[in-house]
């Protein structure tokens, strides 16, 4: 492809996405495809001779977007969010066209020092210790075993890379922790079965107390504590677990001590949100993603650890061929986790914060939180609803319950309104399981999200759970 073939498509592209942008809106938010039905429009062999651009682009609009879930769309209100914004964009149209590899400072020493830089910002942006240093991992499930993988080190004292594990360790976390904790045992080679889940209050939150008797506990049967996983806003509920308390009995019993915040931590750019973060002094390593909260497209996870020279100690490997004459005296981020090769992730951050700034970024977070909790009103309102856990951050978990039926029939209701609500095309949210009910999930967090959309969805809401109500379950509760 030429100069001007590919700044001919490049501007449509580039238009395409503009329009996008502003248009998202009219797209159902879930795809609605049937399994294989994509696979079916494709051909099953490659082409042997390459095909003009126009062809390809006009299958990905024929064949791709209809199978698109447009996590962009401001009525998305499933999982998490996982935001994108213009800057974020354009910034990661520079990182393609410039297709640098920044496995050390030497392969592109911009992209080494402009990310100490933004991850410092980041650092003070949430209030974190001015002790703690940062590195861009791809996701919070990385960083976590980042974490578990530098804990082990450390409890072995760094023999376990040379010789393997010689006497089990135990990582602690709560039973509502995000499944990469016990990925991440497995594949440090701690083993699942000394992954203890750590019971949690009625607000979903660890107990410590519970977790002290399980670290004593361990001790005594002559198992070796190692690792604690705090959660600050779980992925089912946004639980935040007493940070203070779980980092004193670590300070008590030496224990590694891991924060997951990754959806959660945007919120500490707000200094009432920052409660949260007490006790931080005495934590090991912590991770958010602004690729959730922060307006910075996929994949950009922030780690930051408290001693970097453990870290370092744990993933360095310095064969000949990467060895440079600047290594005493710059950071070599691939020597900061798993990988070798690395994307230029900070140059996205750095344009999305120079572009909102601070401030910008606080207003979004705080306009969230103020539409979750008119949500919430709204639920605790109308007296076939009912709230299933706090609303700490901009999630929402609720349900349907009438007062009629059993939690069996209950849950069966719940699923089919889920369902209704998503097949519409209109909204997209998602459910989780609490205590054995099944709950759905508000997650109020997209960028471009207005409280008109919020008001269109509960509206929604409401609806299909009247329809659902006359059809199936009327009967049940007048005895016809």
């Amino acid at each position: 492809m030429d100069k001007e073939t590919f700044k001919k498509y490049g501007y449509e592209l580039v238009d395409w996405i503009a329009d996008y942008f502003s248009d998202v809106e009219r797209y159902p938010v879930k795809a609605t495809v049937k399994p294989g039905e994509i696979k079916t429009k494709l051909p099953w062999n490659p082409p042997l001779e390459g095909e003009p651009l126009e062809a390809v682009i006009k299958d990905f609009k024929d064949i791709i977007l209809p199978g698109i879930t447009h996590w962009q769309h401001p009525s998305w209100f499933a999982y998490f969010p996982a935001n994108n914004s213009p800057p974020s964009v354009l910034a990661e149209l520079l990182t393609a066209g410039l297709g640098v590899q920044c496995m050390v400072w030497q392969t592109s020493p911009a992209a080494a020092e402009l990310e100490e830089v933004v991850m410092d910002w980041l650092r003070d942006m949430i209030g974190l210790p001015q002790g703690m240093a940062g590195v861009i991992q791809d996701t919070a499930s990385t960083a976590t075993l980042c974490a578990l993988l530098t804990a082990r080190e450390v409890f072995t004292r760094f023999e376990s890379n040379e010789k393997g594990f010689r006497e089990p360790l135990r990582v602690y976390a709560s039973q509502e922790a995000h499944s990469s904790v016990e990925k991440g045992v497995k594949a440090a080679g701690y083993g699942k079965e000394n992954l203890s889940y750590i019971p949690t209050d009625g607000n979903y939150a660890m107990i410590p107390t519970m977790l002290e008797k399980a670290v004593v506990e361990d001790k005594e049967r002559g198992f070796q504590p190692a690792c604690v996983v705090a959660s600050l806003g779980t992925t089912s509920t946004t639980a935040v677990d007493p940070l203070e308390q779980i980092a004193e009995i670590c300070r008590r019993h030496g224990l590694w001590l891991h924060v997951d915040a990754a959806y959660a931590g945007t919120a500490a750019l707000l200094e009432e949100k920052r409660d949260m973060l007490r006790g931080m002094e005495q934590v090991d390593s912590f991770v958010f993603n602004p690729h959730k909260w922060m307006l910075t497209n996929f994949d950009c996870s922030a780690y930051f650890v408290k001693d970097p020279e453990l870290l370092v100690r744990t993933f360095d490997i310095s064969p000949e061929y990467l060895k440079t004459g600047f290594d005493d005296q710059v950071k070599n981020y691939r020597d900061w986790g798993v990988q070798l090769g690395r994307r230029f992730r900070a140059l996205k951050l750095w344009f999305v914060i120079r572009t909102y700034g601070v401030k910008g970024l606080q207003d979004m977070v705080r306009e969230h939180l103020r539409l979750a909790q008119l949500f919430k009103g709204w639920i605790k309102e109308e007296s076939r609803f009912e709230l299933m856990a706090p609303v700490n951050f901009s999630l929402v978990c609720f349900r349907f319950n009438d007062g009629f039926h059993s939690e069996e029939e209950l849950n069966r209701i719940n699923h089919e309104l889920l369902e209704r609500i998503n097949a519409s095309g209109r909204v997209f949210l998602s459910h989780t399981s609490l205590k054995g009910r099944y709950v759905l999930r508000m997650s109020i967090g997209q960028r471009t999200t207005e409280e008109r959309h919020v008001r269109q969805a509960w509206e929604l809401i409401r609806r299909e759970a009247d329809q659902l109500f006359q059809e199936k379950f009327r009967g049940c509760c007048t005895g016809d």
